[in-house]
């Protein structure tokens, strides 16, 4: 029953990276394209650019969120290829679950302070 229950989360994840990395990435390529166009307000890869996305609270959270789904997806896959590996024992599997674990909690906390950080930066020096 866990197990299905972590590969559903492991399916949601998935889903929203598509989401979101869909919305990263229409935002830095389209941003570039319409900018060719005359229609863009700049270069999205401008580091003033960034800085006012980053003190937008949607993005703040799109980021968090992001950051969120990509750490539990990919750890749970190396999680998941390390218990395909047969001659690993209860007790390591138990400490390879409990290592992915602690491991992207502390990425979570550290990525979520960034982008937190940044948010609430008062100005940047172009």
């Amino acid at each position: 029953m866990r197990e299905s229950k972590l590969w559903s989360w492991h399916i949601l994840s998935a889903v929203i990276i598509l989401i979101l990395l869909g919305l990263h990435m229409g935002t830095m390529h389209l941003g570039a394209i319409l900018n060719a166009l005359g229609i863009g307000s700049g270069e999205p890869t401008r580091s003033a650019e960034v800085f006012h996305r980053s003190r937008q609270v949607f993005y703040m959270v799109t980021y968090i969120l992001l950051l969120g789904a990509a750490l539990f997806h990919g750890l749970y896959g190396l999680r998941s290829m390390f218990f395909e590996l047969s001659f690993f024992s209860k007790a390591v599997r138990k400490a390879i679950g409990g290592f992915c674990a602690v491991v992207g909690f502390a990425l979570f906390i550290y990525g979520s302070y960034a982008a937190i950080a940044v948010f609430q930066m008062k100005g940047i020096q172009p």
